[in-house]
């Protein structure tokens, strides 16, 4: 197939390309698009045939629910039931936005969107992009994020364009994303909110609107058989070709160590990369060393951690080795897919 690669300028030309991404995706077609977290790979959420393309498309496990996404907060009522009161709390609170709340599905949504569970996971994006195409296409639009299963997420359409060139219909390229991780998913079917996935909207954040909130003992542990509630809860993801491992300790012990393997790996022929912050970049030597911003702004090293596996894997690193970080707030998203990007692979100095 050949996909349409449709580059959204802000002119009077953007309303037909999103016009006819919306058909592509109601004649059960797939269309990527960026949204204000990653870009996302957007089929028919009430399509089974859509739902089951996304998971060909992406190599990605069928038991991996996925997310609908909405323009309309009302929009919940047509796809889940009951409804907590809980909701409506978080809907005045972080929609549009990124922020996924887990509710009870009804029988609308097909299971080949919820990966066969009787949940489903609802967004309403802040991206006017999406908000746009998901208008367009019926109001019903279920995205993972746009890559093939496993890699590093995409924040630029080039790299949508990469992994799924030939494989959807279409492309639109909105540009950089502005968060640069996927969104926070709240479960609301038990008896206690519970955060199934750290995003933007902090664990703390979620607290001010509910009052207690638990965070599933899986986010920060690589040791989990359950099925997964959330996308990204069981399986690998946003890894890069090489070899990641965190290296954790005291700043000059970890930057001590990071270059000493960097040495071995080097002597071994091997190429290397290191990420690093902006307090500790010029401390590293090895192939490619790159800074994920100052350890002072999260919302910085959020943005850049996918672009810098992208770029590895771009560089062909086979061995890389990165910092790691505080798991408080948006440090807790950071390190939730730092280690899964290293397969929980941690070095203590």
């Amino acid at each position: 197939m050949e996909t349409i690669y449709a580059v959204i300028n802000g002119d009077d030309t953007d309303g037909e390309k999103i016009r006819q991404a919306g058909e592509i995706l109601k004649a059960g077609g797939l269309v990527a698009f960026p949204t204000e977290t990653v870009y996302g790979l957007g089929g028919d959420a009430l399509n089974p045939d859509s739902s089951r393309k996304i998971y060909a498309a992406k190599g990605r496990p069928s038991d991996n629910p996925l997310i609908v996404h909405i323009c309309r907060w009302e929009d919940i009522y047509r796809i889940a039931d009951p409804v907590p009161e809980a909701t409506q709390r978080l809907c005045e609170a972080f929609w549009p936005g990124p922020l996924t709340m887990i509710l009870p599905k009804k029988d609308t949504v097909p299971d080949e969107t919820t990966g066969g569970l009787d949940t489903v996971a609802v967004r309403f994006p802040s991206h006017p992009v999406a908000q746009r195409l998901i208008d367009a296409a019926g109001g019903f639009v279920a995205a993972p994020s746009a890559n093939a299963s496993g890699k590093p997420s995409p924040t630029m359409a080039e790299y949508v364009a990469e992994d799924m060139n030939g494989r959807i219909e279409m492309i639109l390229d909105g540009g950089a994303v502005g968060i640069g991780l996927e969104s926070t998913i709240v479960d609301l079917t038990g008896g206690e909110p519970t955060v199934l996935r750290p995003g933007y909207v902090t664990q703390e954040m979620l607290e001010k609107v509910l009052g207690d909130v638990a965070v599933d003992r899986t986010i920060l542990d690589g040791t989990t058989a359950e099925r997964p509630k959330a996308p990204g809860m069981k399986y690998r993801h946003y890894a890069p070709k090489g070899d990641l491992a965190i290296v954790e300790g005291e700043p000059e012990a970890v930057t001590e160590y990071i270059n000493r393997l960097c040495a071995e790996a080097a002597a071994a022929g091997k190429k290397t990369g290191v990420i690093g912050t902006d307090e500790t970049f010029s401390s590293y030597a090895a192939d490619s060393v790159k800074t994920v911003g100052s350890r002072g702004d999260e919302e910085a090293i959020a943005r850049s951690l996918y672009r810098i596996l992208r770029e590895f894997d771009d560089e062909e690193v086979e061995v890389m080795y990165s910092e790691s970080f505080s798991t408080y707030g948006m440090g807790q998203a950071i390190m939730n897919r730092l280690l899964k990007a290293a397969g929980h692979r941690v070095i203590t100095v």
